[in-house]
């Protein structure tokens, strides 16, 4: 097998899988619509709406689906070179050795009282 097939399949991979996503959104498409018509059915029945209203509220609702669906981006919209992320190497502060000693003492502390609550 030569690299041109190897392309080749690629590029068939590439295109069945474009139309195997392409069928399926359209098929979730049809179905929301249903599901969308039959609201604005049972609305217009209990009188909340007109047809008129619910043409209009089916519509409305494919419409906010379509545009919501993720879309491939554009290479317009990515940047031309890659984000810079700048490292910074600073120490963090240690705290002041008087700070330390006061935490020592207050974990001694409460270990001496949770021993004094064991006993008793």
């Amino acid at each position: 097998m030569g690299l041109g097939d190897l392309v080749q399949k690629a590029m068939y991979l590439g295109i069945g899988v474009a139309s195997y996503a392409g069928e399926k959104a359209g098929e979730k498409l049809t179905e929301l619509r249903a599901q969308v018509q039959k609201v604005a059915d049972e609305m217009v029945d209990r009188g909340e709406m007109n047809a008129e209203e619910a043409r209009r509220f089916v519509d409305e609702m494919v419409q906010r689906a379509q545009q919501s669906t993720p879309s491939v981006s554009k290479s317009e919209d990515r940047p031309a070179e890659p984000r810079k992320i700048e490292i910074l190497d600073e120490e963090e502060p240690t705290p002041p050795q008087t700070t330390v000693d006061e935490m020592r003492q207050q974990v001694t502390d409460l270990q001496e009282e949770l021993r004094r609550l064991k006993k008793d």
